[in-house]
């Protein structure tokens, strides 16, 4: 149908009135609006124009106004978000990993959206700059050193007496000082902060508003603000890192006292034994 007739209660003065309200099918609205020459409908289709415009460039509308005003977000919504952000405070994840888990706490949030998929492209390189001046990349290149002591890792999975292996020397956080570890941690914290302050008020968050406000306290806290791509590709980097480490493997082979071998150097083992008659 067309229109249809829909009892809305409206207040009118003192009272509250039920009155039977016109409502018309949404493809009735558009095909109209499309069709009719006068001002209001001119104002229709520019309307529909910047939203299917926003939609393709974005991939996502958003009713800021409304958004803002509350009025499709009710109380438990900010509760839950609280809720969540303090579990991501919690979580034993990496530090960028909780940069990007408050990102998908956007009241917009989509996974397919270029701003997400921007965001999350950039975000690890974008700390790692922020704290030392270099990408994850160019951290792994010029800190990977076969003639180092553990190669140059400050932390591995099975630190500090398990063995180096070949995964362990591609993640750049593995590389960092403790006092980079630590300011990467206050930033992180910062952010968290800020998420816990913004659900405390009530205000929402979209995708572009995280991506904006995570950039700009990165910049602050940093010492450096990245802005383009970084000279060494990731690719470059986990090929350098690799062939450091098969030059390391030998030495680290050589040198290695695993638990067994600490064990026989304090308590002896007795291997032979007599046979009885």
């Amino acid at each position: 149908a067309t229109t249809e007739k829909i009892s809305v209660v409206q207040k009118e003065g003192e009272r509250n009135v039920n009155r039977a309200t016109t409502f018309y099918n949404l493809d009735a609205i558009i095909s109209v609006g499309y069709r009719v020459n006068s001002v209001r409908a001119t104002q229709f289709r520019q309307w529909c124009t910047y939203v299917l415009r926003q939609f393709a460039i974005r991939g996502y509308v958003i009713d800021k106004k409304r958004m803002e005003n509350g009025s499709f977000i009710g109380k438990d919504y900010f509760e839950h978000l609280l809720a969540e952000i303090r579990e991501i405070r919690l979580s034993e994840r990496r530090f960028y990993q909780k940069l990007t888990d408050i990102y998908a706490t956007a009241i917009d949030y989509n996974k397919s959206a270029p701003t997400t998929r921007l965001f999350y492209k950039k975000v690890q390189n974008k700390m790692h700059y922020a704290v030392h001046g270099h990408t994850a990349a160019e951290l792994i290149v010029e800190r990977a050193d076969a003639s180092k002591e553990h190669m140059g890792l400050t932390t591995w999975e099975n630190a500090p007496d398990g063995k180096i292996v070949k995964p362990d020397v591609s993640i750049a956080k593995n590389y960092l000082k403790e006092t980079e570890l630590e300011d990467m941690g206050r930033l992180v914290n910062a952010v968290l902060d800020m998420a816990e302050r913004m659900a405390k008020r009530h205000i929402p968050m979209t995708m572009e508003d995280w991506a904006k406000r995570i950039d700009l306290i990165l910049e602050a806290g940093g010492d450096a603000a990245l802005d383009n791509a970084g000279r060494i590709t990731a690719e470059f980097a986990n090929q350098f890192a690799e062939a450091e480490f098969e030059k390391y493997r030998v030495i680290q082979d050589k040198n290695f006292s695993s638990d067994f071998d600490r064990f026989t150097c304090d308590t002896p083992l007795m291997l032979d034994f007599v046979p009885e008659d």
